[in-house]
C-alpha cells in the first residue's frame, strides 16, 4: 500500500496478515519497501510465529527481488504468488487492506512516518483483538486463534 506523509513524502506500507485467524501480523510503514524489507518482517516473525509454509503475495517489486525469493528458497518457504490483475486471488489482504485504507490512512493526516507507525500499530491491536470476521463466526481473529489452538 502507499500514501503521503503532510510533507508530500510518500510513503509504503507492508501488510502481512495470517489467512487462517485473518490476524494483521505486521503493518510495517517506511518511505520505501524491499525485498530485505519484507524479508527482515518474516524473521521478526518467525520468533513469535514460526515460519510460514507458504506465502501469498503479489508480484510487487519487493516480492520478485532475488533477496526475497533466495530467502523463501532456502527456507522452504513456497510463494504463490497471485496472478497479475487478479487481487481476488488474495481477498483475505485486499480486505483487510480496505479497512486499514478507510479507518488509518483515509482518516488522518500524518505529520510523519512515527505518527504514521504510532496509529498503524494502535489500529492493528484493537483489529486483532476486537474486529469480528464473518468467516470466523464472528470472532476476532485473536479470539478465533484462542479457541482454535
Amino acid at each position: 500500500m502507499h500514501d503521503t506523509l503532510m510533507n508530500g513524502r510518500k510513503v509504503r506500507i507492508l501488510n502481512i496478515i495470517d489467512d487462517f485467524n485473518r490476524e494483521a501480523l505486521t503493518i510495517n510503514a517506511d518511505y520505501s519497501q524491499s525485498g530485505r524489507t519484507v524479508v527482515s518482517a518474516l524473521e521478526d516473525l518467525k520468533y513469535w510465529r514460526g515460519r510460514p509454509n507458504e506465502i501469498r503475495c503479489d508480484n510487487g517489486p519487493e516480492f520478485l527481488s532475488n533477496y526475497f525469493v533466495d530467502y523463501c528458497k532456502n527456507r522452504g518457504i513456497q510463494i504463490k504468488y497471485i496472478q497479475p490483475g487478479k487481487p481476488t486471488q488474495n481477498a483475505y489482504i485486499e480486505r483487510f487492506n480496505r479497512s486499514y485504507r478507510e479507518d488509518v490512512l483515509d482518516a488522518y493526516m500524518f505529520e510523519s512516518l512515527y505518527h504514521l507507525r504510532e496509529l498503524s500499530a494502535e489500529w492493528q491491536d484493537e483489529y486483532n483483538e476486537f474486529h469480528p470476521h464473518q468467516s470466523l463466526n464472528n470472532l476476532s481473529p485473536n479470539k478465533y486463534l484462542e479457541i482454535n489452538t
